[in-house]
């Protein structure tokens, strides 16, 4: 007898640009799923402007760099002057003295590590808190600490460092954006009953998907969807639109988001 995979004839919503997209499709399809790559969210660098050329000129000056995303290391090289942005000139750039690198994810680190360069510190859990609980005991008053971030990110980790004594700067190097074309895809395949299970990687996407919705009229069309999410922040943006989660994992990555989803529909069939 052919067993059936888990996600069988089911259209996943793939909320990721195309360059991230990729893998998360490759996952749906060996659950046997349908990859639908309709991306909630983008990423474009600033214009360099004086706080930015301020901190890159004295990148040797911080005693940590923090990274919280893998976009945020691709943007940052892309602005480290020529020859960083594959790492390999990055102590050139700051001097001898290079700041410790800090980062929250698996694929943060890979990307570094990818580059040459190489973590002192991830925390357990990928999530700012858990960060910031488990970073404290490496600060000292008066650790100077650098974080860039995207236009949208939260203040936690630079707050809290800083009421420990740090000196923190924070600098915004790239915006996110719902991307033109994918507002009109997005609608059709929602307003078809296209789509059967929503993944949420973050809370811009969850804003970005609900954009559209209300846009469009398509709230009802919500009740059908199997919806997961990655992390305790997107899950509360989930339930502040009133919506239901069926699946949020303990470890925040997308392939344990999708073996929580095939666990959901498996206890939903039996």
């Amino acid at each position: 007898m052919i067993e059936v995979p888990p996600l069988f004839n089911k259209k996943v919503l793939v909320p990721r640009g195309k360059d991230q997209a990729k893998s998360f499709s490759k996952l749906v399809r060996e659950y046997g799923g349908i990859p639908v790559e309709v991306p909630l969210i983008a990423f474009r660098p600033i214009e360099k402007n004086h706080c930015l050329e301020q901190c890159l000129s004295r990148l040797g000056t911080y005693d940590w760099l923090i990274f919280t995303s893998n976009v945020t290391v691709e943007t940052f090289f892309s602005f480290v002057e020529a020859g960083a942005g594959d790492g390999s000139d990055f102590g050139t750039n700051v001097g001898n003295r290079l700041p410790k690198i800090a980062v929250i994810g698996k694929r943060t680190e890979a990307v570094l590590k990818e580059k040459g360069i190489p973590v002192e510190f991830v925390p357990s859990v990928y999530v700012a808190e858990a960060f910031v609980e488990e970073f404290l005991p490496f600060v000292q008053k008066g650790s100077r600490v650098l974080i860039p971030k995207g236009n949208l990110a939260r203040d936690y980790i630079a707050s809290s460092l800083a009421e420990a004594g740090a000196k923190v700067d924070e600098v915004v190097i790239y915006e996110n954006y719902l991307p033109e074309e994918s507002r009109g895809k997005l609608a059709e395949m929602l307003g078809s009953g296209l789509l059967d299970i929503l993944p949420f990687t973050s809370p811009s996407t969850v804003d970005h998907l609900m954009a559209v919705v209300q846009e469009y009229g398509l709230a009802e069309r919500l009740n059908r969807c199997i919806i997961g999410c990655i992390g305790p922040i997107t899950e509360k943006r989930l339930r502040e639109y009133g919506l239901p989660i069926h699946a949020s994992p303990e470890e925040y990555t997308v392939r344990e988001m999708m073996k929580s989803l095939v666990r959901f529909l498996g206890e939903e069939q039996s």
